[in-house]
């Protein structure tokens, strides 16, 4: 079982709002469409579906062409965003409602609505109305219809995104178990990094219509392939500062300079832009090789645990995420401080030349 994207582009009155795409997903597989809102991810959702037709291109399912093949006629399941159930059934009613459809007899529905309802934690629910449900409960039972179809392609878009925060987290860790088993194509649509690197799989990261990296969700997060991908697969954004090498002499936008970083020792002198995650900004030195930077502090927002920092250096507008809570008056000078190890270095037209952390030079 495989869904192939040949080429596929969607243009509407003449503006693209998807550029030309390769895309192929195997069985079994959750793939993630990361990316901030208008990136193009509930689009080509709609393609994938049969709902909207590209402008060019081939969808292959299988090894046959359904590009223009009718939405019913193909194995597909979704899952909105919104809560969309129908208001005058019963859940169970809504639960079976595509196994009606498929003429499937009343032992077979009874024998799926309860299974799916069990799994999905609505099972005592049943005889009642989706206006009488939670909003998580909804979204459970727009789920369970989803599941008992038994779709070969299911697609969820930003499927909790309308869900309060304990109940997206207790989702975003049972939708991966609840349909591990069934064999199907997910692709699941999120602008939240961390929901990502939650749900695994693999990850395409969109942007402008564009799908800029696709792979293991893991290895496109620690090894974006440029500026724009890393900054995608980053919330709060990521850091940026312009940096030029001669010799052992490094010298960052502002002023900073340095003598030498171990594992930039080998990189060709000339001009490069060093991002670094919010997470790796600390208020203390921790670390004798590590970077000071004198910043202001234009805003902090504290939210129990951790310390978000809004800060201004030599103009640029950065973000730190430290631990503990932190009243940092606004206007107060401070320096914060950076592990050389953290910084990913991209070369001038963006594309990424060494992995943080890993120190290695991306070929």
């Amino acid at each position: 079982m495989s869904l192939e994207l040949k080429n596929i582009s969607l243009a509407v009155e003449g503006h693209p709002h998807i550029y030309q795409t390769n895309l192929k997903l195997e069985k079994a597989t959750m793939n993630v469409l990361l990316g901030p809102t208008l990136s193009g991810k509930t689009t080509l959702m709609r393609i994938m579906a049969g709902l909207e037709k590209p402008s060019s291109g081939q969808i292959i399912w299988n090894g046959e062409d359904i590009t223009n093949r009718r939405l019913q006629d193909r194995d597909v399941a979704m899952v909105y965003q919104q809560f969309i159930n129908y208001p005058t059934l019963s859940v169970y009613e809504n639960i079976a409602s595509p196994l009606r459809v498929m003429n499937k007899n009343k032992h077979e529905i009874e024998i799926s609505v309860k299974n799916a309802a069990e799994l999905l934690k609505i099972g005592s629910y049943l005889d009642r109305k989706p206006t009488e449900l939670s909003g998580g409960q909804q979204q459970r039972c727009a789920l369970a219809r989803a599941l008992v179809k038994g779709a070969g392609l299911v697609l969820l878009d930003e499927p909790l995104a309308n869900l309060d925060y304990k109940l997206r987290e207790e989702l975003r860790e049972e939708i991966p178990k609840i349909f591990e088993r069934s064999g199907a194509i997910f692709v699941y649509a999120t602008t939240e990094p961390e929901e990502a690197l939650l749900l695994g799989g693999n990850t395409a990261a969109l942007f402008e219509g564009r799908i800029r990296q696709f792979g293991k969700t893991s290895q496109a997060y620690r090894n974006p392939k440029d500026i724009i991908t890393a900054d995608v697969f980053s919330n709060p954004p990521m850091n940026f500062l312009k940096f030029s090498k001669i010799y052992e002499n490094i010298t960052f936008e502002g002023g900073v300079s340095l003598t030498k970083i171990d594992h930039l020792s080998n990189l060709p002198d000339g001009d490069y832009v060093a991002g670094f995650r919010p997470n790796h900004l600390d208020l203390t030195r921790k670390r004798a090789d590590q970077i000071k930077f004198s910043v202001r502090i234009n805003v902090t927002e504290i939210t129990g645990s951790e310390t978000f920092i809004h800060i201004d250096y030599t103009g640029k507008k950065w973000i730190g995420l430290v631990q503990g809570v932190h009243n940092l008056e606004p206007a107060a000078e401070i320096s914060v401080y950076l592990d050389p190890a953290h910084i990913y270095i991209f070369l001038e037209d963006g594309n990424l030349e060494i992995s943080a952390s890993y120190a290695t030079k991306v070929k």
